[in-house]
C-alpha cells in the first residue's frame, strides 16, 4: 500500500468517527457553570497553611538527624554495612526535606504575591475607570 492510499484510508476512518464535542464543563445541578472562580479568602488560607507547613518542616523534619547520624557512625565503626546505608538514608532525607521546605515557601510566597498583585490591579482599574471619559458617559 502506498503512502497516498494509506493516508486516504486514515482520513476516511477519521472522518467517519468525528463527533461534535463542546469545549466546556457540563452545568452543575441547580445552576452554576464551569467558570473559574478565585476566592481571595481561600487562596489566603492555602498560603497560610503552606507557611505553617514550611515552619513545622524546618524543625520537625530534622528532629531525628542527630540520633540517626550517631547511629550510622556507631554502626560504621563496628563494620556494619547498614551504617553507610543509614547515613545515605539520612542524607537523602535531609535533601528531600529541604526540597519540600522550599516548595512550601514558593507556594506561600507565590500566593501572597498573587493576592497583593491582584489587589493592586483592582485598585488601578478602579482608579482608571473613575477618572476616564467613559465614566462621564455612563452617568
Amino acid at each position: 500500500m502506498s503512502f497516498d492510499e494509506e493516508w486516504s484510508a486514515a482520513r476516511a476512518t477519521a472522518t467517519a468517527s468525528v463527533a461534535m464535542r463542546l469545549n466546556q464543563v457540563a452545568p452543575e445541578p441547580g445552576g452554576g457553570g464551569g467558570d473559574l472562580e478565585v476566592n481571595q479568602d481561600h487562596i489566603g488560607a492555602i498560603g497560610s497553611e503552606a507557611y505553617k507547613l514550611h515552619t513545622r518542616l524546618q524543625t520537625d523534619g530534622k528532629h531525628a538527624a542527630t540520633a540517626t547520624t550517631e547511629a550510622a557512625g556507631a554502626l560504621t565503626r563496628e563494620n556494619f554495612a547498614s551504617g553507610a546505608a543509614l547515613s545515605k538514608a539520612q542524607t537523602t532525607w535531609e535533601s528531600q526535606v529541604k526540597t519540600l521546605v522550599a516548595a512550601c515557601a514558593n507556594i506561600s510566597n507565590g500566593l501572597n504575591y498573587s493576592l497583593s498583585s491582584h489587589a493592586k490591579d483592582e485598585q488601578q482599574l478602579h482608579a482608571d475607570f473613575t477618572t476616564s471619559a467613559l465614566n462621564d458617559y455612563l452617568k
